[in-house]
């Protein structure tokens, strides 16, 4: 039942008689994307050492470039994806990137070569692009105002769900792998794996781990074709009797007055495009810029250098092989819990300050890991020539820090720490507001515009972080936990609560935020006043 004590900043908010269960069973298909977008991109964690022998990468910038590949098809999916949804409505975009996923996870699993394998990454990480684009998209549209934000946050605890089954299908697979190698030494630095063994019908156990994400990938595109399309999208093409029936579905009472709105709220215009979003800021409104930065910080808190690299973080830090795969489980199953907390407080408390909250939160545990890691003795040269230790065994070790039993563990309790101060606040809070924040004639460009600078950031941040861990992984924590303060700050300047706001009424909310940034815009078109003559 709709909850009626939920509130925003303005007080108490009037809720609406709603088919509850008819609106959770769409959002969680709808955030089903979520789930194939989590296992695509955290898939390749548990495969990667494997992929690297099979096809001889022995580059480590060529290796980064393997495993973060899939961001520029991210990138892509989310640029267009805004585009193919005001053209084609959102449930067809949807059906489009469960084939898309489909077929990643066959062409990943039987690849000819690295580059055959990297442009099915890419296809894959375009259908990850489109889903982060459409499934909050959707949910928000299809969401009455009092639950928005929790089953909007369904798409996040979706996508940490597929992360943690990754994790889980990944060691269940090497657990059922032989140990004793069945490859040749080819090149030391690029040694045989487990996951190069043979598993089952002949194929190893890296193939497996993608193959895995087929039968997902057909539920996913299954249960899409129930659904029904966006209201707000059924409007804007002049479908108006359509979008009457979704919403009947939806509302107990009789939805013509909210067809009413959502046709107003348009402004006559029947798709966005980049023209709606342009303005005085540097070429862009200030929502736009708002939605962009606080995508861009979202990754450069490092959230995904934890998960894409979280196997490689803990050998750097002196755990084995087996042990980071149990760590690593872990933290997905706190990121899963402290989803499922932040699903219980958006509505509630509202979505800035959850974000103040994550950001302070976040500042705290990663300053702690970059003070243990930057006072830590370094893996030298000098130690590996005189036969190495623990935590400094071989030359991918060099200079990463060496750590003791208490160190260890504070690590491991300031990184779980901080995946739940992330999941509890940053990761959904972001995908929420998102899809809500942006007026109606606008939010399909705008969400794509954002997360495609989400994914781009994200790229960033994959490819830089294993040759920032190679100079120091003290530097690498301090650069996010620098990015973590300036959220804060700029959450707290910048960002204004839309908890409770009709999406209809958004445009009001921008409003007063342009008038508000009127005079700063107005200076960096005109430049510093003058003094009268």
């Amino acid at each position: 039942m709709p909850d009626p004590t939920a509130t925003g900043e303005s007080g108490p908010l009037e809720t609406e008689a709603v088919h509850t269960r008819r609106i959770v069973t769409v959002s969680i298909i709808a955030a089903l994307g979520g789930f194939l977008f989590g296992y695509d991109s955290s898939v390749i964690n548990g495969a990667n050492k494997a992929v690297f022998y099979q096809f001889q990468v022995a580059n480590g910038f060529e290796q980064g470039f393997v495993v973060a590949v899939a961001l520029l098809g991210s990138a892509l999916g989310a640029l267009v994806g805004g585009r193919l949804a005001d053209r084609y409505g959102r449930k067809r975009v949807m059906v489009v990137a469960a084939v898309l996923f489909l077929v990643a996870g066959i062409g990943t699993a039987f690849p000819f070569g690295v580059y055959d394998f990297m442009l099915w990454r890419v296809v894959g990480g375009v259908a990850i692009g489109l889903a982060a684009v459409i499934s909050p998209m959707y949910i928000s549209e299809v969401a009455p105002a009092h639950l928005r934000g929790r089953l909007t946050s369904l798409f996040q605890l979706a996508i940490v769900v597929g992360i943690f089954a990754t994790q889980l299908v990944n060691e269940v697979i090497i657990r059922f792998t032989p140990n004793s190698p069945q490859q040749p030494m080819l090149n030391p630095d690029v040694p045989p794996q487990q996951a190069n063994n043979v598993l089952a019908l002949n194929l190893e156990a890296w193939q497996w781990m993608f193959i895995c994400m087929v039968v997902p990938a057909v539920v996913y595109w299954a249960l899409s074709l129930t659904i029904p399309e966006s209201p707000r999208f059924l409007v804007a093409r002049h479908r108006e009797e359509e979008a009457t029936e979704v919403l009947a579905t939806i509302y107990v009472h009789e939805p013509s007055a909210k067809v009413a709105s959502i046709r107003n709220s348009l402004d006559g215009e029947v798709r966005s495009g980049m023209r709606d979003l342009r303005g005085a800021a540097l070429g862009l409104k200030p929502i736009v810029w708002i939605g962009i930065t606080m995508a861009i910080l979202q990754q450069f808190v490092g959230i995904n250098a934890v998960f894409y690299y979280s196997n490689l973080i803990w050998a750097a830090v002196g755990f084995d092989e087996s042990k980071a795969f149990l760590t690593s489980t872990i933290i997905s199953a706190v990121n899963v819990v402290f989803t499922l907390v932040a699903i219980g407080f958006v509505d509630r408390i509202g979505r800035r300050p959850l974000l103040l909250i994550g950001s302070i939160g976040m500042f705290v545990t990663l300053g702690i890991l970059t003070l243990v890691f930057q006072t830590a003795p370094k893996c030298t040269q000098a130690i590996l020539d005189a036969g190495g230790q623990s935590g400094c065994a071989g030359q991918s070790e060099l200079n990463t820090p060496i750590l003791g039993v208490t160190e260890g563990r504070i690590s491991v309790l300031a990184l779980n720490a901080f995946v739940a101060f992330f999941a509890s606040t940053w990761g959904p809070v972001l995908w929420v507001m998102l899809a809500e924040m942006f007026p109606n004639r606008m939010r399909a460009a705008a969400l794509s515009i954002a997360v495609m600078a989400n994914w781009i950031a994200n790229f960033i941040v994959s490819m830089s972080f294993p040759g920032l861990v190679q100079v120091s992984l003290g530097l690498a924590y301090g650069l996010f936990t620098a990015f973590a303060l300036l959220s804060f700050f700029y959450v707290k300047k910048y960002v204004r609560e839309t908890n409770g706001v009709e999406l209809e009424d958004m445009a009001e909310l921008e409003a007063v935020r342009a008038s508000r940034a009127a005079p700063i815009t107005t200076a960096l078109r005109d430049g510093p006043p003058t003094a009268a003559p």
